[in-house]
């Protein structure tokens, strides 16, 4: 149970931040940032609660961060809320078809492991310099915040986001006061966001969303459970939490999937050395995140009321990490790493064409380059030697 509650704590900690600022950037007001928030949670602890109850599999579930910090750079693509909760439900509907069609979700996980890494890599790289800026712009509170997020790094990893979080809503609290207590969307409450449809926002939002969720946690998930000696069925876990995104997405929040790096905490033998037994902390992790959710209004007074930097900051140090594991392994096979460079930069660079965000032209662009480059089949070198001797004849007789 302790296991649990250290999994839904950490997970909830270190990325809320990333969550209030994403649904922000593409247009929520500060009550449908807190109730997407909110529909997260409950969305979450749900299936924490009920797939462990059903299958007595530590099956554990988070919101998607790479989709988070999707949204972020997406900012520039949409401020049209209710067009971003349509790109949510498209995001969702796929999932579920995911789950329901096996040869779409073999589809979908066939898409080169290197443009994937790389346009995640894009998508985590502007905001992975904000502690940098932060340090320049807002040194009271981000140098104590980074030097505890740095000393934790070392001494205590997983403590490590949580802690530095702490210390910057003390100093949020210092700066801003008791307004941010008095602030009215603390209490939480679930808004309706009518969907609407945009071609556009579906394809710059709602697709990369549906692949950053699936290559970046539901992939690795399911990886992780395996790692484990544990196997579930792809197919209801994936209409699961693909229905669970829709029931969220109405409400203002974008994604739910199988968790990854909190999965190893309540999947792991610290939870308990009988693996009979460890879906109980994926059960309390459940009830945790329903308790979590009802500060969601809080969270999000607090996110207002700090300046933006120090939000985005927080979230740049939690994801140094799956930075780290993006770029290692989208330049990892020597063949593929022009094209995996070419996507991280395309997507880095926030270029909007057509009104389609950077993120579908990175993988565009990446594709194209490694069809371009890659290596050369031994027909293609048995052509080439044909011709060569051929050329080099009519120059002779030249």
């Amino acid at each position: 149970m302790i296991a649990g509650v250290i999994g839904a704590v950490t997970g909830f900690a270190s990325s809320f931040v990333l969550v209030i600022a994403g649904l922000t950037a593409v247009g929520a007001s500060d009550a449908q940032a807190a109730s997407g928030l909110f529909a997260l949670c409950l969305a979450t602890g749900v299936l924490c609660i009920v797939l462990p109850l059903v299958t007595r599999v530590p099956i554990s579930f988070a919101w998607s961060t790479p989709g988070a910090a999707l949204l972020v750079a997406a900012g520039a693509t949409t401020d049209d809320f209710h067009a971003a909760a349509g790109a949510f439900l498209v995001c969702a509907a796929l999932i579920v078809g995911a789950g329901l069609w096996p040869w779409f979700g073999r589809l979908i996980t066939r898409i080169p492991v290197p443009l994937a890494s790389a346009m995640l890599a894009g998508i985590l790289f502007p905001i992975c310099l904000a502690p940098i800026t932060a340090v320049v712009e807002q040194p009271a509170i981000a140098v104590p915040m980074v030097l505890v997020w740095l000393l934790l790094a070392r001494l205590a990893p997983r403590w490590a986001v949580p802690a530095a979080m702490l210390v910057a809503v003390v100093g949020i609290a210092i700066i801003a006061g008791p307004a941010v207590v008095g602030a009215d969307v603390v209490a939480p409450r679930l808004e309706f966001v009518p969907p609407a449809f945009d071609p556009l926002v579906i394809v710059s939002l709602g697709v990369p969303l549906f692949i950053v969720t699936m290559a970046g946690q539901n992939v690795p998930g399911f990886a992780v459970l395996q790692t484990f000696g544990y196997r579930a069925a792809p197919g209801p876990v994936l209409v699961s939490s693909g229905a669970a995104s829709a029931a969220a997405a109405i409400a203002g929040g974008h994604a739910v999937n199988l968790a990854a790096i909190t999965a190893a905490i309540m999947a792991g033998p610290e939870a308990h050395p009988d693996r009979a037994r460890r879906w109980i902390a994926t059960f309390s992790s459940g009830v945790c995140y329903l308790l979590l959710g009802f500060g969601a209004g809080l969270a999000a007074a607090v996110v207002r009321a700090s300046p933006s930097i120090i939000i985005i900051a927080v979230a740049g140090l939690a994801l140094i990490g799956a930075f780290v594991q993006a770029v290692t392994t989208s330049l990892a096979a020597p063949p593929h790493r022009v094209p995996a460079a070419a996507t991280l930069l395309v997507t880095a660079s926030g270029v909007a064409v057509a009104g389609i965000g950077s993120a579908f032209w990175g993988l565009l662009v990446g594709g194209v380059f490694m069809l371009w480059l890659r290596p050369r089949t031994p027909a293609d070198s048995t052509a080439g030697s044909a011709s060569g001797p051929a050329k080099d004849a009519s120059k002779s007789d030249d």
